[in-house]
């Protein structure tokens, strides 16, 4: 007889806050800090709401648009990617929630999945991955979504590494 395959290791989301993010990046939403008036007083502006990174001369921002069609829950994590060189922020443009994947590294350079977490993102959120970070590709929940991106690009494969892995890990978002 043979052995049954092993369950499927389960993460619950949590939702995204700075300081649980913050190991692998930073949460982009007005209000976080102080602001200042702009535009004649019709607007705050908040700086520096992101570490925006790149590692490469050549390379050059990439503002693209993300369209991304809802996942079903659980949703089963079988790849990480990273960007070496460069942060990756995703702004949501049209969004309800979305779900966001990520792990240290570990000292083979690739992805710790025993610290992989996950956190739901929810309207006015947005994320900025530091450089290097080994996150899932965007995951919408819901609803259609889309984002902007900004990343660092130079066309090279230090733009995006993936790895894929043997063992799935499920992700549970608590309603």
């Amino acid at each position: 007889m043979k052995d049954a395959p092993a369950p499927l290791r389960s993460i619950v989301a949590l939702p995204l806050t700075p300081e649980g993010f913050a190991p692998f990046g930073d949460v982009v939403s007005a209000g976080l800090k102080s602001g200042a008036s702009a535009n004649q007083g019709t607007a705050v502006r908040f700086d520096w709401s992101a570490r925006l990174e790149n590692g490469r001369e050549g390379a050059k921002p990439n503002l693209a648009v993300f369209r991304s069609v809802p996942q079903p829950l659980p949703f089963t994590v079988k790849l990480l990617e990273h960007h070496p060189q460069s942060s990756q922020a995703f702004l949501p443009m049209r969004c309800s929630r979305f779900l966001v994947c990520v792990a240290p590294t570990a000292p083979s350079g690739g992805p710790d999945l025993d610290g992989l977490v996950a956190f739901v993102c929810g309207p006015g959120q947005g994320v900025n991955y530091h450089r290097g970070v080994w996150h899932h590709p965007i995951v919408a929940l819901d609803a259609p979504a889309e984002f902007a991106m900004l990343a660092w690009e130079d066309g090279s494969a230090e733009d995006c590494v993936v790895r894929q892995f043997s063992t799935p890990v499920s992700v549970v978002v608590a309603d």
